[in-house]
């Protein structure tokens, strides 16, 4: 699949969920998978734009690329904002706590990682990598 690069704001999110909807179709996931790494996908490019871009007073485009084999689906974000290791954001500890006790924050990070079957982030020089991967085999059983 050709790679899509919008603008790291919050009007490309509709384009993103566009791609990976349209990925997961041509992948044959199952409603419910598409839709978790859907969310998944959504949930990190929106803390790439709000903290990545907005909040450190920079511009910059995000790249969404799909990779599809008999395997697996594999979905890559990379932007150019700053560098922050998702992977390394520990589980919120209060998820069973009644909302109005809950802290406000990181319960997206924690959706993004159980939503597929593996989430990992790498740096590449000034690139940040978030990588998504669904494997075919589980999501149709």
């Amino acid at each position: 699949m050709e790679s899509l690069k919008v603008a790291g704001e919050l009007e490309s999110l509709d384009d993103i969920t566009k791609y990976v909807s349209l990925a997961a179709k041509q992948a044959y996931l199952p409603k419910k998978i598409a839709y978790k790494l859907r969310l998944a996908v959504d949930e990190i490019a929106t803390n790439i734009i709000i903290h990545g871009y907005q909040e450190a007073g920079i511009k910059g485009d995000i790249v969404c690329h799909a990779q599809l084999n008999e395997k697996s689906l594999i979905i890559h974000l990379e932007d150019t904002g700053i560098e922050y290791d998702s992977t390394k954001k520990e589980q919120p500890d209060d998820l069973f706590k009644p909302l109005e006790t809950r802290e406000i924050g990181g319960l997206g990070i924690y959706l993004a990682a159980s939503g597929v079957d593996k989430f990992m982030y790498k740096r590449i020089e000034n690139c940040n990598r978030h990588t998504f991967v669904i494997y075919r085999d589980s999501a149709n059983n």
